[in-house]
């Protein structure tokens, strides 16, 4: 389980609950319910995290705040 910041919302728009992960720039993932986008935004963030690492960019600090809001 992650440690960063995840928002959670229903789209209108999208028709899906979005997951945003702010402190790791452009991460995000849908679901058609809350379980499956934060199970997806688990996937994303991993994958985003080993992106970075691969390109040698640097990996934010979570900043433990919310699990989720």
């Amino acid at each position: 389980m992650t440690k960063y910041e995840i928002i959670l919302y229903w789209s209108e728009e999208d028709g899906a609950y979005i997951a945003e992960v702010p402190e790791l720039a452009g991460c995000m993932a849908d679901g058609a319910t809350a379980a499956e986008a934060l199970a997806a935004a688990e996937r994303v963030i991993q994958e985003w995290i080993e992106t970075a690492q691969e390109l040698g960019r640097p990996i934010p600090a979570p900043k433990g705040r919310l699990r989720y809001a």
